[in-house]
């Protein structure tokens, strides 16, 4: 592991996607806390996160930055500030096939935003539902009282994953200008 310039933290519901965006992104194998999942009832998907997902990537510059991917299951909750300090920001990925990812935005949404002000929605999984409406996020965000930036993307894709850290890169340098 190098000592990076930046960290960035994935937050979101279980079976989101954080786990394969950083996967998908990291220069290095990444480190994984993954175990078998017991929580059946809350999400198939056959393993789960129960500490960090970390991995690391290098731009184009020379910029490091460290992926911090958080476990996605609530009871796992006082974790979430523990790797967030020191963070430029968060990701937070919203499973659009859950079965309420409106109430997930809001659970996540309002838990990050103790830890960062400077947070961006990706939404995934819209291919599984396509019968479900994607404006409802826009919705949502339009009646908070600060404009996040919304991506609809595919976790596992590097280039979809990757212009989600660099909108969240670029947020930070628009704010530092304005220092």
């Amino acid at each position: 592991m190098v000592l990076h310039q930046y960290k960035i933290v994935f937050g979101g519901s279980m079976g989101a996607g954080k786990s394969s965006a950083i996967q998908a992104l990291s220069d290095i194998p990444v480190l994984s806390t993954e175990v078998l999942n017991t929580d059946a009832s809350a999400h198939q998907k056959m393993q789960t996160t129960v500490g960090i997902d970390y991995g690391e990537i290098t731009l184009d510059d020379g910029l490091q930055i460290g992926l911090y991917g958080t476990p996605g299951q609530d009871r796992f909750d006082f974790m979430w500030s523990v790797i967030s300090k020191g963070a430029i920001g968060a990701i937070i990925l919203i499973d659009h096939s859950g079965p309420n990812p409106i109430k997930d935005l809001e659970v996540y949404h309002n838990a990050f935003k103790e830890y960062t002000d400077n947070i961006i929605f990706a939404v995934t999984h819209i291919d599984q539902r396509a019968d479900r409406t994607t404006s409802v996020y826009r919705d949502w965000i339009s009646r908070q009282n600060k404009l996040y930036p919304l991506y609809f993307i595919d976790g596992r894709e590097r280039k979809d994953v990757l212009l989600l850290v660099e909108s969240l890169i670029s947020s930070v340098e628009v704010k530092l200008s304005k220092l």
